[in-house]
């Protein structure tokens, strides 16, 4: 047995018995990761600020668990402004979900999930928290935020864990149709929530502390299509798991100083960088970055890599306006085309192909989304009449032991060999 298999087995073992010494352990991992990552020990093949965003996304997964006293709980579409604003960490169940796989753990707390009677259907990212909740790993936050964007699953989720948790908790929900009455209700909505969040951390948010934030994101928006447009031509050596880095630089930190440092210098790094021929994908939902397959194939390729993902586009693609704040969060919301029809989330990947120069589309129907797997025929007939070949992908993106390697490698090789051939 070699440390990694001795260490996840132990978080495990001591999750049942003293789940706070289990913490501690997993929080040493954690701070050891972050010290490799400092030091270059760790993440020696990623560019700058590649490194500077798992920095600090390790920093605030280490925040969350071990300052809780201090932090929200979000649901990923959040508009995390007001949060930021009161100096709480926002921290999600896809992150920190993320991160007990990386340590190994992430099927002993499905399991226990299991246990407690929770449907197996549910999305593996919210089964893991949940497990990890139940257990007591996980400690109670200072509030819960959440809205029914874009996940099912959060009706299910977050609900459970306001009571076990017995926190004060705010629901955002978000109408279906897009319309600006929408806009103006739920923009009133999060209003109320800058009140919310007021009241349990006993700090006064004022609007011009949250048109800051807004300011923030509107050029952290401008920087990544900035990046975007110059990925025609050019590329920055990364891995899979980048991508998803940026997902949380676009979501819960967007708004942040640290978001607008990360998208200002990917931008910077993305104008010195050198130009490259490889084929340029298009990635659709969630990444399965630690299954062995999509790591041998992509992970620091000259051959393939990932140009954007929707998880992360979406919102950072809604023009922002820090002159009106909620409005301009609540468009970013009611829009994001994780809302309503899928119609809007193919048009969006097909301008995200056209921007980008993508030579084709991952669609990843991952195991628990209902909607992904719902779309995915319709995503890939019509970027295939708008010339952008693509495939559609099984797996699950929070469990690699419940996919298939053997198939997922070879139907994505034989992707990349179609568009050599066709390029």
């Amino acid at each position: 047995m070699d440390l990694y298999q001795w260490y996840a087995g132990r978080v495990a073992e001591l999750s049942g018995t003293d789940p706070a010494r289990a913490r501690r352990l997993l929080l040493t991992g954690y701070w050891a990761n972050l010290a490799a990552l400092k030091t270059g020990l760790a993440g020696k093949e990623l560019s700058p600020v590649r490194r500077y965003a798992a920095v600090e996304v390790m920093k605030l997964i280490i925040s969350a668990l071990s300052r809780p006293q201090n932090a929200a709980m979000v649901s990923l579409f959040v508009p995390c402004e007001a949060i930021l604003a009161a100096g709480m960490v926002p921290y999600s169940v896809e992150a920190v979900s993320g991160y007990l796989m990386g340590a190994g753990v992430e099927k002993h707390f499905q399991e226990l999930a299991a246990e407690r009677s929770v449907p197996e259907t549910l999305c593996s990212f919210h089964r893991t928290f949940l497990g990890a909740a139940d257990s007591g790993l996980l400690p109670p936050p200072r509030c819960i935020v959440y809205t029914n964007v874009a996940c099912d699953g959060n009706m299910v989720s977050f609900p459970y864990l306001r009571d076990r948790f017995s926190v004060p908790s705010f629901f955002i929900d978000v109408p279906y149709e897009k319309s600006e009455d929408a806009v103006r209700d739920v923009a009133g909505q999060l209003e109320r929530l800058t009140a919310f969040i007021g009241d349990v951390t006993g700090k006064v948010i004022t609007r011009e502390a949250v048109a800051e934030n807004v300011r923030r994101s509107r050029i952290s928006g401008e920087q990544y299509r900035r990046y975007l447009a110059m990925e025609k031509k050019k590329r920055l050596i990364d891995d899979v798991t980048d991508e998803m880095y940026a997902v949380f630089m676009s979501h819960s930190l967007l708004g942040s100083a640290t978001a607008e440092t990360y998208f200002t210098r990917l931008a910077a790094e993305m104008d010195a960088a050198p130009p490259s021929d490889a084929l340029r994908l298009l990635w659709l939902h969630t990444i399965p970055y630690l299954q062995p397959s999509v790591r041998a194939l992509l992970n620091h390729s000259d051959r393939a890599f990932i140009t954007a993902c929707d998880l992360c586009y979406d919102s950072l693609t809604t023009l922002q306006d820090e002159t009106d704040p909620y409005v301009s969060m609540a468009r970013r919301l009611v829009c994001s085309v994780f809302n309503g029809s899928p119609q809007d989330r193919i048009r969006r990947a097909a301008e995200a192909a056209e921007r980008t120069g993508a030579d084709g589309a991952v669609i990843f129907a991952h195991m628990g989304c209902k909607a992904t797997i719902g779309a995915a025929g319709l995503m890939r007939e019509a970027l295939e009449r708008d010339g952008v070949p693509a495939v559609i992908l099984g797996g699950d993106a929070c469990a690699p032991a419940n996919t298939g390697d053997g198939q997922l490698s070879t139907r994505l090789g034989a992707f990349l060999e179609m568009l050599e051939a066709r390029k």
